[in-house]
């Protein structure tokens, strides 16, 4: 009972957490437009980086990915392992996309899930990265690259997080979700490529 008692304890800071909208934050403190009042409309790394503002974008990805980090670190320091912990990694994904202190305008959850992603295990972190980066590369859409890191997250945590497979599934089907819409965009031929 106690146990359960602390799953739903840190589920909840879990969601808090992931619930502060960095872009929001960071584009506010540093005078930029709102993001999600410009570009894509979507409160991320990618459309902050829309905005020219490397700096501002390399902030929201890093405190993005932080996010995920916090949260699970927190559980992990007490002692929080299997099912319990793959719901604080799945609840701080949610706050992100549907943040309550930002009316549940959120951003997709990509670098937040990297950060889950990353305290489970390194080389899962590091594949679904260069798998991100390769597809970037070649076909020049985020929305794309994040689909695909998602996809094979599930795959290669069979080999090195089998244990963790039905949250990183979860996670993934979150932010298959999040781009409907940039699914069909990619479909119409209409997304925007990503502008070095």
């Amino acid at each position: 009972m106690n146990n359960m008692i602390w799953v739903i304890v840190f589920t909840v800071i879990a969601y808090l957490i992931g619930s502060i909208s960095n872009a929001v934050v960071i584009c506010k403190i540093m005078k930029l437009p709102d993001p999600r009042e410009s570009g894509s409309g979507n409160p991320g790394a990618t459309n902050v980086y829309r905005t020219g503002n490397r700096a501002a974008a390399l902030l929201v990805l890093v405190a993005d990915i932080a996010k995920g980090l916090i949260a699970m670190w927190l559980a992990m320091i007490f002692g929080l392992s299997g099912l319990g912990l793959g719901l604080v990694g799945i609840a701080v994904i949610l706050g992100h996309a549907y943040p309550i202190f930002f009316k549940f305008e959120g951003g997709k959850g990509v670098a937040t899930a990297f950060g889950v992603v990353l305290a489970l295990s390194l080389s899962l972190a590091l594949i679904t990265a260069l798998i991100w980066l390769i597809t970037a590369a070649i076909f020049r859409y985020a929305s794309l690259a994040s689909i695909c890191a998602a996809i094979s997250a599930v795959v290669f945590s069979l080999f090195f997080i089998p244990q963790y497979i039905l949250a990183v599934l979860l996670m993934a089907l979150i932010i298959v979700a999040r781009h409907y819409q940039n699914i069909n965009r990619l479909m119409s031929g209409t997304e925007d490529k990503i502008k070095l």
